[in-house]
């Protein structure tokens, strides 16, 4: 579409830095010889709306066979949402799904009472000098669907929606926001949104979600006059009327939120559940191994290598 009204701030000053409840200050992490920065959870927010975990990846350069080498490892109580805006990699699990991701296009795995999988740089691409950026979410499952079989589902660019407006485009991720809707499921009300604006357009936060944030992941936003750049996330008070507005050299953004879950849930190494006991199985399942008759199965095609049960 060329044009989508919804998207243009009905208030063009709206919002002050009041209405900025909590800002993340990401920290760099190591998820196997590639370094990310993970905004969530953090030591004042554990989630905003459903989304638990979010990290950037990259953006990273690699010269001669580099690439990430993510081993089988397993999730409980999540579902993983992958996308990127350079590079690419290789997706497998137990699912038996096997998939290439490529920028705008988006992964999301579902991982209910379990699921297995690892994220590789194809040997293709180590062929050749590369480039890999991109930011990888998990999303906390509502308890009815802890237990839910895993799944995995992939959507091409072309069917995410797009939305346009003066000097701004908006990829919809997942969920509903300024009346459209992802194709993409999901298990609880949220919104996920890629948003690149150029200098000076401004673009208004959904005005239908409980919780609201956005992550700088390029440039700079301005709200309320005051300068917010590239590596920090926001998250406003519910309610308020945000509107907001890209620095002098433009800005992409991901904006997400969503309804809040009905308490807080509990996190150990990559599984994700709302008690303690559930974690405690899982545990006990991976460290037994029985990849035939057990819990969790390596992935088909990935399936001689896992990363062991931390200590």
């Amino acid at each position: 579409m060329s044009w989508n009204p919804t998207i243009e701030p009905h208030h063009p000053d709206a919002g002050s830095v009041d209405d900025i409840e909590t800002l993340i200050i990401p920290r760099a992490r190591d998820i196997g010889g590639f370094e990310v920065r993970r905004a969530l959870p953090s030591a004042r927010r554990q989630m905003v709306g459903p989304f638990i975990f979010f990290d950037q990846m990259g953006p990273a350069e690699f010269i001669t066979e580099g690439g990430i080498d993510v081993r089988p490892h397993p999730h409980i109580g999540l579902s993983t949402v992958s996308y990127l805006y350079q590079g690419e990699f290789e997706h497998r699990d137990s699912t038996g799904a096997h998939q290439m991701i490529y920028p705008g296009e988006v992964n999301l795995m579902t991982a209910g009472r379990g699921v297995t999988h690892s994220e590789r740089t194809s040997a293709q691409t180590r062929a050749t000098r590369h480039a890999l950026f991109g930011i990888q979410t998990w999303i906390a499952l509502p308890e009815e669907y802890e237990d839910t079989d895993a799944a995995f589902e992939h959507h091409g660019k072309d069917a995410l929606p797009l939305l346009e407006g003066e000097g701004k485009e908006v990829r919809l991720i997942l969920g509903n926001a300024w009346g459209e809707t992802a194709p993409t499921r999901s298990y609880s009300d949220m919104f996920y949104a890629d948003a690149l604006l150029q200098p000076g357009s401004k673009i208004p936060l959904p005005d239908n979600h409980e919780d609201r944030g956005v992550y700088v992941v390029q440039g700079a936003i301005i709200v309320a006059g005051q300068t917010f750049e590239a590596g920090q996330m926001m998250v406003f008070r519910p309610g308020d009327a945000i509107t907001l507005i890209a620095g002098g050299q433009g800005a992409r953004l991901m904006l997400l939120g969503g309804a809040t879950l009905n308490g807080p849930r509990h996190i150990w190494w990559n599984f994700v559940a709302s008690s303690r006991e559930r974690i405690d199985e899982a545990k006990q399942a991976w460290a037994a191994g029985d990849w035939q008759d057990g819990r969790f199965h390596l992935p088909p095609g990935d399936d001689q290598e896992f990363i062991p049960l931390p200590e």
